[in-house]
């Protein structure tokens, strides 16, 4: 009998608002795609659901969690905490179920750092101005100002990481996008090298910091 194949991992990471969840949930529904569930200190938003979108635990079982080692990557992203337990996702890794992850640059860098025996592809999404960034964020907060502002203070440091990710793309268009990203994901499957020119995203990065 052939040994089963493991599963691939898949991150996707962005600025706060620059579309990852709903590329990741894109990814997921079109593709044999896992969405690993993070858990996180932060309250709900309208429509997501405890089990669904995240699992929402108290502050003190997530520092217990943390105490037992149970994270695979955790992190602090605006004073609320997200990880992903290890034990779920290597067990979906080892059915050979392909695992994609809507994490910061923290938990990527703890991911990379484990050196699992797993394939893993890093991609970095941009969103195509500051202006619509912002206007993202509002929407999505519920039109709180304070709130889309707070996270766009941290726009600046968070994009300095997308040099230590396999591929950038901007999201403009969602399709384009993820058309891209499922390109550059199955060029790797097949060990074929990507199309993937870093100039027009250093030019990009540069228009988005002035």
């Amino acid at each position: 009998m052939a040994e089963r194949k493991a599963g691939i991992i898949v991150i996707l990471s962005s600025p706060s608002g620059a579309g990852k969840t709903t590329l990741v949930k894109k990814i997921s529904s079109s593709n044999n795609f896992k969405i690993s569930i993070s858990h996180t200190t932060r309250k709900p938003r309208i429509n997501e659901k405890d089990g669904k979108h995240y699992y929402f635990v108290k502050d003190k079982e997530f520092k217990q969690l943390i105490k037992q080692r149970k994270f695979l990557e955790y992190a602090k992203v605006f004073k609320n905490y997200y990880g992903s337990l290890k034990e779920a996702v290597v067990e979906q890794l080892e059915k050979g179920e392909n695992v994609i992850f809507d994490i910061d640059w923290q938990g990527t860098q703890q991911i990379k750092n484990i050196k699992l025996k797993y394939k893993i592809i890093t991609i970095f999404i941009l969103p195509p101005s500051k202006e619509e960034l912002f206007n993202r964020l509002l929407k999505r907060d519920q039109k709180d100002k304070s709130v889309a502002t707070e996270r766009m203070k941290q726009f600046r440091s968070d994009i300095s990481h997308w040099k230590d990710y396999d591929y950038t793309v901007i999201n403009d268009k969602i399709d384009k996008c993820y058309k891209q990203i499922i390109d550059f994901i199955e060029n790797q499957l097949k060990n074929k090298k990507s199309i993937y020119n870093k100039l027009p995203i250093k030019d990009h990065i540069k228009n988005l910091l002035n």
